[in-house]
């Protein structure tokens, strides 16, 4: 499953339009490979969601975790890096071979350079926003990114409820990702699951983490099939004047 590095466009998904991220933050962490294995085929990335216990009040995995992982799985890691100084760690886990990295706009020194420098690194580059963070404080770094991660929960735990009010920041996400003839990927992470994520994707993401809804059912791959199955009959539509790439 490949997903390409930056300027992989909508059509860059492994499964097409619609990119599907099984996050392992309530898998079974004493077997990751093994959860990871338990996808399939079904999804695009895996989730890994790194958590200092800093920037965030939980405590996951690190580099070391990620590095063991990726040496043994096939499928493409979607790091999402929810810790202090990202401009420090961060290109480590492009090094270690994650297909993308996502940093924090709140926690960056230099979002633009340290874009950049995962980008050099082989990987897509991407910036989170919390929930209370304005679309205009990434707006100026739209030409160096490549995945906008717009938060439907605070960020720090899994299993919260997706919240409604950042649909219209998903809108200003996806409007702005048409600004730049650089493909740029919208991802949602929050309380997706078959209730929500048609929501998401009529606000206009195209890329999906969910985690509660995959792996508490009985059959993850099975979980994936539905979830995208959900978003590509839930297409975004431009509003007037809005550029449809």
């Amino acid at each position: 499953m490949s997903v390409g590095t930056s300027g992989g466009g909508e059509t860059g998904h492994g499964h097409g339009c619609v990119a599907i991220s099984p996050s392992v933050l309530n898998a079974d962490l004493s077997d990751l490979r093994g959860e990871v294995e338990r996808l399939g085929d079904t999804a695009d990335w895996v989730h890994l969601d790194v958590m200092d216990g800093h920037f965030v009040p939980n405590l996951t995995f690190g580099l070391p975790v990620v590095e063991a992982l990726l040496a043994r799985t096939a499928i493409q890691a979607d790091c999402h890096l929810m810790i202090e100084n990202p401009d420090q760690w961060a290109p480590a886990y492009a090094q270690a071979g994650a297909a993308g990295v996502t940093f924090h706009i709140e926690a960056a020194h230099d979002p633009a350079a340290l874009c950049r420098v995962l980008r050099a690194n082989g990987a897509r580059a991407g910036i989170a926003m919390k929930p209370g963070t304005p679309i205009q404080q990434v707006a100026q770094f739209i030409d160096d990114v490549d995945l906008l991660l717009v938060m439907t929960v605070e960020p720090g735990f899994g299993g919260q409820r997706f919240m409604a009010d950042m649909l219209n920041k998903v809108r200003q996400a996806r409007e702005l990702s048409q600004s730049t003839p650089t493909a740029v990927w919208v991802q949602v992470d929050g309380g997706i699951d078959e209730d929500t994520i048609g929501l998401a994707s009529a606000a206009g993401a195209t890329a999906f983490v969910a985690g509660s809804a995959v792996y508490r059912a009985t059959d993850p791959a099975s979980m994936v099939r539905r979830l995208r199955a959900v978003a590509e009959v839930h297409p975004w539509r431009p509003g007037p004047g809005a550029r449809n790439r």
